[in-house]
């Protein structure tokens, strides 16, 4: 039995707690909200897993140093936008070679950093692993059989991770490509907005797989020159979790597309779905990364342009569909 702690107690955060705990290791959850941590010490329930019972020997703190202290193991999962000023506050905490795997799905604006270059980047001292792949934190912490993928720099630490995590229900393969993995995991978020705003439309399932198919090209086109590999994009972070995230209610995501495309403003969706919708907060920064490294990212730049420059749905499904007659890939090398 590990000591493992869950920094973040979103649906994703005690979800994994709860796989850990039945794995046999003793699970900590921090959360800087009290009121968060008392309604955890006293349902043993998260409001957001209904009917979902977390077992009696997790225990709960709002202490960072209690969490952080003596643990084999660290899952950040607190929302991407907070990755960075978290990871800073467990600075004093986190011994040498401390595993940290990320979980949070996310690129930040103004460095367009992953997650875990922020995280490297705060706490030079860790050993950082990620975590991602097809896994609605409903179904996991359902016992429903999900798959994922975890990234690391050796595979020494990849299979470590997979260790702690692999169970009946939940099956963890490993990969070398962080890039590749983060990318596919943030990317695709952007893209389940625009599947959400085409559903919003009143689209129907030929849209919706147009808007996936052309939206792994464009996180494979960025995500190769970045140094990702183009295996990754065609796995569980890639196509994988882009399938899941946009065609299910349990998407966030998709869920504020929807309210966008029937004509709610960005803000007015995000407050209706109560919860954090990633894709918002990465969609300036694909877009910046498209700039950065010369690659055409049209689906991206039209969700962009519905939340923050006040285009209309219709008139950004217009543009796309009106785009200019070219091939499907480079096929250069093949001959008519």
């Amino acid at each position: 039995m590990a000591q493992v702690s869950i920094i973040g107690t979103g649906t994703w955060g005690i979800a994994l707690g709860i796989m850990l705990a039945e794995n046999g290791h003793q699970v900590t959850a921090w959360s800087a909200i009290p009121a968060e941590i008392e309604q955890l010490k006293a349902t043993y329930s998260c409001k957001n897993l209904p009917g979902v019972r977390i077992p009696d020997s997790i225990t709960f703190t709002t202490s960072l140093e209690e969490a952080c202290t003596k643990k084999e193991l660290l899952v950040l999962s607190v929302p991407s936008v907070f990755t960075r000023g978290v990871a800073r506050q467990m600075k004093p905490f986190v011994k040498e070679g401390q595993l940290i795997v990320d979980v949070a799905k996310g690129i930040e604006e103004s460095t367009l950093m992953t997650m875990s270059q922020q995280i490297e980047e705060e706490l030079s001292m860790a050993n950082v692993a990620v975590l991602s792949g097809p896994s609605h934190a409903e179904e996991v912490s359902r016992k429903i059989p999900t798959t994922c993928v975890a990234g690391a720099r050796d595979k020494e630490t990849a299979q470590t991770v997979q260790n702690f995590f692999m169970s009946p229900v939940f099956r963890i393969y490993t990969s070398p490509d962080i890039i590749g993995i983060e990318l596919g995991g943030a990317l695709k978020n952007v893209i389940a907005l625009a599947a959400g705003i085409s559903d919003g439309l009143g689209c129907g399932d030929n849209t919706k797989a147009a808007l996936m198919t052309r939206g792994i090209a464009e996180i494979s086109r960025l995500g190769v020159k970045m140094g990702g590999h183009p295996e990754t994009f065609s796995g569980l972070s890639g196509i994988g979790d882009l399938i899941v995230t946009c065609t299910s209610m349990h998407s966030r995501n998709r869920r504020a597309g929807i309210l966008i495309g029937q004509g709610k403003s960005m803000q007015e969706a995000m407050d209706e779905v109560q919860m954090v919708v990633e894709g918002v907060y990465s969609a300036k920064a694909a877009l910046a990364l498209g700039k950065k490294y010369g690659v055409s990212l049209p689906i991206i730049e039209q969700v962009n342009a519905v939340l923050f420059d006040g285009k209309s749905a219709k008139e950004a499904l217009a543009d796309l569909m009106g785009r200019d007659k070219t091939a499907e890939a480079d096929f250069s090398s093949v001959e008519w």
